[in-house]
């Protein structure tokens, strides 16, 4: 999660001249969800074995995942940062995976 503050500018203008003050928000960025989505093509043992090989999740993790797209047709797998949300996806699409981002609700 992107945990650097946000800045912006605010100018009012005086009698004597403009006065700029920088104001902090110290609102967090949203977090993003990897989605991976069901599909005809790739087989159950592929797909938890792909979960297993980026994440690195135990197999029981994954297989778990993995009978959640098969079932409802999509599972979140990952959350976090917008940045390694989008190289996570990346990755599961080099694997051939039907895979998204989404913000988080």
């Amino acid at each position: 999660m992107d945990r650097r503050p946000r800045r912006r500018t605010c100018r009012s203008l005086t009698m004597s001249g403009t006065l700029t003050q920088t104001i902090e928000d110290v609102s967090l960025d949203v977090p993003w969800n990897v989605v991976v989505h069901d599909d005809p093509v790739n087989l159950m043992t592929y797909v938890t074995l792909v979960l297993m090989k980026i994440f690195g999740y135990p197999e029981s993790r994954a297989a778990a995942m993995m009978m959640e797209v098969h079932k409802r047709g999509r599972a979140i797998v990952w959350t976090g940062e917008r940045e390694k949300a989008e190289f996570y996806t990346q990755q599961l699409q080099a694997h051939q995976l039907k895979t998204s981002m989404e913000k988080t609700e």
